[in-house]
């Protein structure tokens, strides 16, 4: 029997006075005993939150029943423990950070990257006139990404916009997107077609779906995720390792977080190297006496007031 899911989901719906519905839906998750992070904005919701498959089942029904949410897609897995410490649901200007807040230039409810069910992606994706575009960060492809993807430069993904300007030779390809949940790739497939991409594609549901439905064909690696699991197996049909420990170059799947907070870098890790390391990227950040406590997962779900203060 499952004991716990996690629910990854997002949903572009205006949210009218969002700062109190962010608020409200906080007291509502704690109601469930739900653990998890929601983001709240003027745009929708952008969430992963993790209990009981009963509490789970009574927020999807709540999310779906609200009316302004019909269309949003949970991604479910189920999990031997929560996923989370706590619960958190924040209003911020932007469900994934962009830097595109203006609805009058990119607006995914308008205009964005038509939809390809992960099917369609797999049949379509090996074709000679298709580039595979990963929008995702440094640190989330380099543990896990398609055969053949392209991958761009960035630690974050405000700076997308920035690097479209790098893909102008891509234009006449179709440019086949995706990103972990989908969420990523609906502004960054609306930008694409707004700087003159013609034919611009996103993977509906992202990585997390493409691996539940059609089995993870050619993704090489893990996924990140950004909960206390940090990494999920996707391919169940040709699975292999991409990324490399940082220190001694052995094939290793697992990323850690850096154990100096300072540092609190993105980086695999080998389970030999993180004991011998303490959980730390470098000999400097080794040598700091602020270090966090390193117990073989390289997560920290929050910093100490110590940490902090130091």
């Amino acid at each position: 029997m499952t004991k716990y899911q996690t629910l990854l989901y997002y949903c572009y719906s205006r949210i009218e006075n969002a700062e109190k519905f962010a608020a409200d839906h906080l007291e509502f998750c704690k109601s469930l005993g739900l653990v998890g992070r929601i983001i709240v904005a003027d745009e929708g919701l952008n969430g992963t939150v993790s209990g009981t498959p009963e509490a789970c089942k009574v927020y999807m029904e709540a999310i779906y029943a609200d009316g302004r949410f019909n269309h949003t897609d949970f991604k479910i897995d189920n999990v031997e423990q929560p996923s989370f410490a706590k619960m958190h649901c924040r209003y911020k200007p932007e469900i994934v950070h962009s830097g595109l807040r203006d609805p009058n230039i990119i607006d995914p409810t308008k205009e964005t990257g038509k939809y390809l069910e992960p099917k369609e992606f797999m049949e379509m994706k090996d074709r000679e006139d298709v580039v595979i575009l990963d929008v995702r960060s440094n640190y989330e492809h380099s543990v896990g990404r398609f055969k053949n993807a392209v991958t761009l430069d960035i630690n974050n993904f405000r700076e997308f916009p920035e690097k479209v300007k790098e893909l102008e030779h891509l234009k006449g390809k179709k440019i086949l997107t995706y990103c972990t949940g989908g969420i990523k790739c609906e502004k960054a497939s609306a930008l694409l077609l707004k700087e003159g991409f013609e034919e611009v594609y996103q993977l509906h549901g992202g990585i997390i779906k493409y691996g539940k439905e059609v089995g993870g064909v050619d993704f090489e690696g893990d996924c990140y995720v950004f909960d206390n699991r940090v990494t999920v197996p996707i391919n169940k049909v040709n699975p292999t390792i991409v990324s490399t420990c940082r220190n001694c170059g052995k094939p290793t799947k697992k990323m850690i977080n850096c154990a100096n907070p300072r540092c609190n870098d993105h980086f695999t890790q080998c389970d030999e190297c993180g004991w011998e390391m303490e959980g730390c990227c470098s000999k400097e950040c080794q040598s700091v006496p602020y270090k966090r406590k390193y117990d073989g997962t390289g997560y920290y779900a929050k910093l100490s007031s110590y940490t902090l203060a130091h």
